[in-house]
């Protein structure tokens, strides 16, 4: 591996750092990430990274603000350390469901989230599924966006053999689900959904022939887990088989996991962008399946000045 190449971690997905790291037969870069007793992060870089390429990775999960300015700082301190190029890592970009004005008088923070990083010394973004894809627009520097379904996809064709049905949990996300059933050689299902304030979601009806099929829902984030647990007992009420689900991005906050735990499905298929707590990894319902792979070839391939299109397919 060319020497010029430094990765170092935040404390947000250490252990998903340490198996990109892995993938590349390199060790992580030596940097102290910490807190002051009053709460403020503390970096330091305790190594040369002159004249390198240096990537920082960070997902904005819970504690998406502290995690936020661990990553600005870090970026910081690697530019006035004189690092060559600075690349943002962000498998999880947070804030990104805020990219637009849904009513009078919001902000339009996942923009605000790009004009930080960007302000802080970032010349390149790898992210992982952005929940919009026009936030790439946000930034005036590259931006890669890479999509974990490889990775999901691979367990699901091991775990679910015939008559699939791939659901899109609202109308929002039918491209997504289509991409899904086009490798699946699948049809698809939507549910139409009605959200009457922010994380609550109610279930009204299903557009499309669902029973007695394996049902496959697919989003790109579970946050409260509302809306897939009510999709699923729809599913199942009208006269699906099997449901199962997959994400890229399992946020599962409050009492998330107990409501998978409880639901209809299966499994929930997710993947590491966001580091799982043990209540997480206890579950015997949730299969976690790691992007550190697909995330080291991006990188190598961005390090080399290589072609990085082909991880899009």
């Amino acid at each position: 591996m060319n020497g010029n190449l430094k990765i170092f971690s935040g404390n947000s997905n250490k252990e998903l750092t340490d198996n990109i790291c892995k993938n590349m037969s390199m060790n992580p870069g030596d940097a102290m990430v910490k807190t002051f007793s009053d709460g403020e992060s503390r970096i330091e870089i305790n190594e040369n990274v002159r004249g390198m390429d240096v990537f920082a990775v960070q997902s904005l999960s819970i504690p998406g603000n502290h995690h936020i300015m661990e990553l600005l700082i870090m970026i910081d301190a690697l530019k006035r350390a004189s690092a060559k190029r600075i690349t943002a890592v962000i498998p999880y970009y947070g804030y990104a469901r805020q990219d637009r004005k849904v009513n009078p008088r919001t902000p339009i923070s996942a923009k605000l989230v790009a004009d930080l990083l960007t302000t802080a010394g970032a010349q390149r973004i790898l992210t992982v599924d952005l929940h919009a894809g026009q936030i790439q627009g946000f930034f005036n520097i590259p931006v890669d966006n890479l999509f974990a379904m490889p990775v999901l996809l691979e367990y699901i064709k091991e775990r679910i053999h015939n008559d699939i049905v791939v659901v899109s949990p609202d109308a929002g996300g039918v491209e997504r689900a289509r991409a899904f059933a086009k490798r699946l050689d699948a049809s698809i299902a939507i549910i139409d959904k009605r959200r009457p304030k922010p994380n609550v979601s109610e279930i009204m009806n299903i557009i499309g022939d669902v029973k007695g099929k394996n049902a496959l829902i697919v989003d790109d984030i579970v946050d409260t887990a509302g809306t897939i647990s009510q999709a699923a007992e729809a599913l199942v009420g009208h006269g699906a088989a099997q449901v199962f689900g997959c994400t890229t991005h399992a946020v599962l906050s409050g009492n998330a996991v107990d409501k998978i735990t409880n639901s209809p499905m299966i499994e929930l298929i997710v993947t590491d962008t966001i580091k799982p707590d043990a209540h997480t990894a206890s579950c015997r319902k949730i299969v976690i399946k790691s992007v550190a792979h697909l995330l080291a070839e991006a990188i190598n391939r961005i390090h080399e000045e290589t072609s990085v299109s082909s991880l899009f397919v």
